[in-house]
């Protein structure tokens, strides 16, 4: 079993590994920008923006609060079966409640993520956080760039769309 100290100091090994592979460009020095504006500069993210417009959850994540998004990139909607998103677009209630599975409620920055054994998401459920050989797993996504920052939040780039169960 391992103790606690080994499992710090690989906890601290993974958030150093995480913020040397964030692009410089991802984390914008001002966080004038609410988490909405963020992933539209960002450019990575319209498949995102749209459902959440979609959702009638854009204007919640551009509010005031804190939040925490694990964003999937278009690349990582793209792995999705259109006849998944075909039936998403349908179901807003479906919609909502998987875009709120990649939703937390406060800051959690990456410092906070990896020492969490799993999150509550704003849809009730909770997603499993996993580190391990200097990355970290939301829910089995691997975190891309974590602590894109906002002016209502964090942004943690994810390479797959989370489903809840």
């Amino acid at each position: 079993m391992k103790t606690f100290r080994s499992i710090l100091a690989m906890s601290a090994a993974a958030a150093v590994a995480l913020a040397a592979a964030l692009p410089a460009s991802a984390a914008p020095a001002a966080t004038d920008k609410n988490i909405v504006e963020t992933a539209v500069a960002a450019g990575q993210f319209k498949t995102l923006v749209s459902l959440l417009q979609q959702a009638g959850l854009a204007d919640t994540l551009a509010g005031n609060g804190a939040y925490t998004v694990f964003a999937p990139t278009d690349a990582a909607f793209a792995k999705v079966p259109k006849a998944t998103l075909d039936q998403l677009a349908k179901d807003k209630t479906k919609l909502r409640s998987v875009l709120l599975y990649h939703v937390a409620k406060g800051k959690l920055t990456a410092a906070k993520v990896i020492k969490r054994r799993s999150i509550k998401t704003l849809n009730g459920e909770r997603v499993r956080v996993r580190v391990g050989a200097g990355k970290v797993f939301v829910g089995g996504a691997r975190v891309t760039a974590p602590d894109v920052r906002a002016s209502n939040g964090v942004i943690h780039v994810i390479d797959k769309v989370l489903i809840p169960r």
